[in-house]
């Protein structure tokens, strides 16, 4: 699915339901090393660009629990660099230009979003970012 495509996943559902279990579990399954990174309104976009390119250069793959507490405006440029990311990997390149700097690419990298909906501080996704990632319901 998701993976083939070069795109992450995106399990939305109640607390407790196992979303962030479940994406750690798949990347133990298939070696990857996996780092889970609780969201909250008080992100920026250049502190998500230093995690980005951490997972771009590590190939690891990054868990961002409560994705939708995050504030609107940070995560439409949020869903631009994840989009930068995804071409290089679509292009196959060994290095990309992301935020001004010039990057190793390991392609099996990734990014993954847990989502609580419908509890009070959270905001939908811009469509742009939901295009970015395949939703399943948990």
């Amino acid at each position: 699915g998701a993976l083939h495509l070069g795109m992450g996943g995106a399990p939305a559902g109640p607390a407790g339901t196992g979303k962030t279990e479940t994406t750690k579990d798949l990347a133990k399954a298939l070696a990857r090393q996996c780092v889970v990174m609780n969201c909250s309104d008080g992100l920026d976009y250049l502190a998500m660009a230093k995690f980005f390119k951490g997972l771009a250069a590590s190939g690891a793959w990054a868990c961002f629990d409560e994705f939708n507490r995050i504030d609107l405006e940070v995560l439409s440029v949020i869903a631009q660099q994840i989009l930068t990311i995804q071409r290089a990997k679509a292009a196959k390149v060994k290095e990309f230009q992301f935020e001004g700097s010039t990057l190793p690419l390991k392609p099996m990298c990734n990014s993954f979003i847990t989502m609580n909906p419908g509890y009070a501080g959270r905001s939908d996704l811009p469509d742009n970012l939901k295009a970015l990632f395949r939703t399943v319901a948990m």
